[in-house]
């Protein structure tokens, strides 16, 4: 049995997607709901912005919740200076790891990011900061490299490091395999940060837990910059689910939380959004729902309760006799299956004709079944 470690990275990497920018009030209301949800660590942003931001992150640490914070930095000293106003005890230093960030972005050498860093490190920790180092785009740097870097992160201080898939490129059998080179090297607690470019940010996370690493970096609804970070909801449900796996994360609370944040970024969630989605528990097909009205688990791998929900039946094109006759029963209306039937065909027909809305179904059908009645 393993226990997966959540970094929830909603307010750093998360506000950081295009249009993005929560309020004062909204940092510290998803602050309080992810600690309500059992978040271990909440990377609460980065205090190098400026004096509101510290302000805010203040403020949320004054509220004493049972997450921990960390602010994310970057390879300076001045940052870490901006760090300690806020009197958050975790940093996060963010480290080039490939040669395009290092040489590209930087303009500097391996030999000197390596100096900045276990500079950054020891200054850091001169101050009683816990510090985690995570190797930026790593997915691209050279193993031999990144594994010089980490070791010297830790030999230097470093309590944890971190993993960054930062432009999404690799497959969950590749993370897998990286991530176990690592973990059975490196004795550190290693953090997996993977985007969701390709459509793997669950997958590569899930490879990477297997893989060894302890903490998973996601953010709710999976909000971040492109296609986002891997998402906090699918995550926790992909490792605990069917399995001996334990997370800390109160999966009842997940669409609430999804819900407070899909508002406060302003980016409506799809409504077929794994674990959160508003229909990934509704049943219009005839045969789903005479097999979920006979066992649940016919139709539902994952049953709506484990994670606050309820499973609903919607009546449309593909709805059969015992959809018809069970939604009429909640109803209070009783019909036989020779009545059902010929409601079906009567809305079978008219949906080849025109669209037909929920309010319009429902009136429609109530009004056949009573019809003669």
């Amino acid at each position: 049995m393993k226990t997966l470690k959540i970094v929830d990275t909603t307010l750093r990497d998360g506000e950081q997607a295009p249009g993005v920018a929560f309020t004062r009030t909204e940092k510290i209301a998803i602050a309080h709901a992810l600690d309500d949800l059992g978040v271990d660590m909440i990377e609460v942003g980065i205090a190098a912005m400026g004096e509101e931001e510290i302000s805010v992150i203040k403020e949320i640490k004054a509220l004493g919740l049972r997450s921990e914070l960390l602010i994310w930095n970057r390879m300076r000293k001045s940052d870490i200076d901006m760090a300690r106003l806020t009197g958050v005890k975790n940093v996060h230093i963010t480290v080039p790891g490939s040669d395009l960030h290092i040489e590209r972005k930087l303009g500097i050498t391996r030999v000197e990011t390596l100096k900045r860093m276990v500079e950054t490190i020891a200054y850091a920790k001169s101050f009683g900061l816990d510090v985690s180092v995570g190797a930026e785009d790593a997915s691209r740097a050279e193993d031999a490299f990144l594994l010089t870097l980490y070791q010297q992160a830790k030999e230097a201080g470093a309590i944890r490091v971190r993993y960054a898939d930062t432009v999404g490129i690799l497959d969950p059998f590749e993370t897998f395999e990286r991530i176990s080179r690592l973990s059975s090297v490196l004795k550190l607690p290693i953090d997996f940060h993977g985007h969701n470019d390709l459509g793997l940010g669950t997958a590569n996370a899930l490879g990477a837990f297997r893989g060894g690493a302890t903490w998973i970096s996601c953010s709710v609804n999976g909000l971040g910059e492109r296609a986002g970070n891997t998402p906090l909801e699918e995550i926790v449900a992909a490792i605990t689910f069917a399995s001996r796996n334990h997370s800390n994360i109160d999966k009842k609370k997940l669409a609430s939380v999804s819900a407070l944040v899909a508002t406060a970024s302003g980016i409506p969630m799809n409504y077929q959004k794994a674990i959160v989605g508003k229909q990934i528990f509704s049943h219009e097909s005839g045969i789903h729902v005479d097999g979920l009205l006979k066992d649940a688990m016919v139709y539902e791998g994952i049953l709506p309760e484990e994670y606050g929900r309820h499973r609903e039946i919607v009546l449309g094109k593909f709805s059969g006799r015992r959809s018809i006759r069970h939604i009429l029963n909640t109803w209070g209306i009783e019909i036989d299956d020779l009545k059902a039937q010929k409601i079906v065909e009567v809305i079978r027909r008219e949906c080849y004709l025109q669209k037909i809305d929920g309010v319009r179904m429902h009136s429609l059908i109530r009004e056949m079944a009573l019809r003669d009645a």
